[in-house]
């Protein structure tokens, strides 16, 4: 056993048990368990435990952050539990979850990818719509058409978004999947085409709710089409099922003759499969759902906008929130507006006021809150509200029950006129412009603004005068207190400037996607936007650690600094492929030597962002740890 014995008995105890754990695999910073029942896990008593950073819980894992030692952790972890050791998250043996989380795993894996470019067109349509409504443009003009163009391509063509993203996230080729959602938007079998060029030729279903009337056929068999432009989940069922047959013709036809033939018969076998039976069947489920949402919003908007916008928050954290998103972009295919996402609108502005009330109460007791509050705040004006839950109010119980009940408030202010979002625009006060009508009407979007007032006087005032200074205490008052030596025992520390060790945009690294970065749990430092493949040595040290699958390094400096340089989110999927591993644990570094290449691209193609953290994971033994978004020095220590 090594040093962790300990700290690893601890730990499985807390996840439920020996019996209780399925596989346990790890990545740069945390354990990753696949547990079978995740109710017998005791994640307040992890979260509190010496040793530990916090627990996420994501993709049906239990993720136990621990930090750069996670791998001598693993290891005392894998030997109480009489594992194989692996270092990979190859799980494909595992027992993969339950069917709901399973389809909640797809819809986030499938949307995440591009809802900013999703969020970015949306907000293009919203300004369009707000100029015409100002009368800067008209209708008929060349300037409307174009930004009309480039801000509904998207929406219009969502099909093949969806199938190329769908395809990466089963596990074939993106250009199949391109291909699938092509075929399903391809012109001339929209039903509004043929009916354009004539009469039905029959009618299938006569009398009944699922009547349909047929425009031609396929192989004598009647084909019920549809219009498949703006929807979703026809394309993501036909893309699964290419999936399913796409890996048994890999397995009967010889290697060399793959790339042919497999696509073929994947093409010629599910398209006609999607076109004659998924797509209708689909099509009258999703109507039948987006009627029933609409039934509700009939029988009493006020209390079920303030109900979604209550319980959004809470959606969020458990990934559930998918489920609406996909409906709400199924409606506004349909409908042209949506009131899923209008009713949410102003959630975020809560979430701002609890945290602002927090930091004028507390800044100056709290550490945390005082360095976490305004970045905090300002991103969740923008509406990226995870750093404000995740690093301030959702261990504040009560605070973060007032940001719901404020936002539930403002879902009620908004049901009063029964508002709705024209466009799937932008977050926070990017989304502001999606509430002009496409008439530009501006009353829904001063209902908007109506909404906001309310949710951060609702939340910020239920903040100021019922969280106070004994709820603090009792927050603070498992924390173990730190002894006046321990600083002292700790080896002797410089002050050192450090370079950026890879070429990019410089950003704040509570902008990042992976909340326990983003709060700075492992440690304050910045986010890279990479430019370029190489990861170099911003000083002169040792490399600490090396993962296998080459996505992160550990260094430590000559001067004490240790640092964690961790390439991309998630990329650990990736088990190594577009990762060159340029040096081993323990070797001697010098200033500007590259310790790893990348291929950015290629990680980006495949689904996973590239933003890469660059963190001090010894923070707490400097006095400081100042960061820097320009200039030659991007983090200084101070000791």
């Amino acid at each position: 056993m090594g040093n962790y014995q300990a700290l690893a008995e601890d730990i499985i105890e807390n996840v439920g048990g020996k019996d209780n754990v399925n596989s346990v695999v790890h990545c740069i910073t945390r354990l990753r368990f696949k547990l079978k029942d995740e109710s017998k896990a005791n994640t307040e008593v992890l979260e509190n435990m010496e040793g530990v950073v916090t627990v996420m819980k994501a993709g049906g894992q239990y993720q136990v952050v621990i930090g750069n030692h996670v791998p001598a952790v693993f290891e005392d972890v894998t030997q109480l539990l009489g594992f194989e050791q692996a270092t990979d998250a190859d799980d494909g043996n595992e027992e993969k979850g339950s069917i709901f989380n399973r389809l909640i795993d797809v819809l986030s894996g499938v949307f995440q990818p591009f809802l900013g470019v999703l969020a970015a067109s949306g907000m293009i349509k919203g300004l369009n719509a707000m100029f015409l409504a100002f009368g800067w443009i008209t209708a008929s003009s060349g300037t409307y058409l174009m930004l009309n163009a480039i801000g509904d391509a998207i929406f219009t063509f969502i099909p093949i978004v969806v199938g190329m993203a769908a395809a990466r996230k089963f596990k074939i080729d993106a250009f199949l999947g391109l291909v699938l959602g092509a075929a399903l938007v391809y012109p001339a079998i929209q039903t509004q085409t043929l009916q354009a060029a004539g009469d039905p030729i029959g009618v299938l279903f006569k009398g009944t709710f699922l009547e349909s009337p047929y425009y031609t056929t396929f192989l004598n068999i009647p084909f019920i089409t549809q219009n498949y432009s703006g929807t979703v989940v026809p394309v993501l069922v036909t893309v699964w099922l290419a999936s399913v047959l796409h890996k048994r013709l890999k397995r009967v036809i010889p290697e060399m003759l793959q790339s042919f033939f497999v696509p073929f018969f994947t093409l010629l076998i599910t398209m006609p499969i999607a076109l004659m039976v998924i797509g209708p069947i689909l099509n009258i489920a999703t109507n039948l759902l987006s009627s029933g949402f609409q039934a509700l919003l009939g029988f009493n908007p006020i209390i079920f906008m303030a109900l979604a916008a209550f319980v959004w928050q809470v959606m969020v954290i458990f990934g559930l929130h998918w489920a609406l998103v996909s409906i709400a972009i199924v409606q506004t295919a349909q409908l042209g507006y949506n009131q899923i996402l209008s009713s949410i609108f102003a959630v975020c502005f809560a979430q701002v006021a609890v945290v602002f009330a927090l930091w004028l109460k507390f800044k100056k007791e709290d550490k945390t809150l005082h360095t976490l509050g305004i970045p905090a705040m300002i991103s969740g004006l923008a509406g990226v509200t995870e750093p404000a839950i995740y690093g301030i109010t959702l261990k504040r119980k009560k605070a973060f029950l007032f940001s719901m009940i404020g936002g539930g408030a403002s879902g009620a202010v908004l049901g009063l006129i029964n508002a709705r979002n024209y466009t799937l625009g932008g977050l926070g006060v990017f989304g502001l412009p999606s509430f002009v009508g496409p008439d530009g009407n501006l009353n829904e979007m001063y209902m908007a603004l109506v909404s906001i007032v309310v949710a951060v006087l609702v939340a910020f005032l239920l903040t100021w005068f019922f969280y106070g200074a004994k709820d603090e205490v009792k927050l603070h008052a498992g924390e173990p207190e730190k002894p006046e030596q321990e600083a002292k025992a700790l080896p002797s520390l410089k002050s050192e400037a450090i370079e950026l060790p890879l070429m990019g945009q410089v950003k704040s690294l509570e902008t990042a996607s992976d909340q326990v970065f983003a709060s700075g749990a492992m440690g304050k430092g910045i986010l890279v936007e990479p430019t370029d493949g190489e990861i170099i040595a911003p000083f002169d040290g040792e490399v600490v650690t090396v993962f296998p699958t080459g996505h992160a390094i550990g260094l430590r400096s000559d001067s004490g600094v240790e640092l964690l340089i961790h390439i991309g989110m998630d990329t650990v999927q990736l088990e190594g492929k577009h990762f060159e591993k340029l040096v081993n644990d323990g070797d001697r570094v010098t200033k500007g030597q590259v310790l790893i290449r990348f291929d950015k691209e290629a990680i980006k193609a495949d689904g996973y962002l590239v933003e890469t953290p660059v963190l001090v994971t010894n923070t707490d033994s400097y006095n400081d740890v100042l960061t820097h978004t320009d200039g030659k020095f991007v983090i200084e220590t101070i000791a």
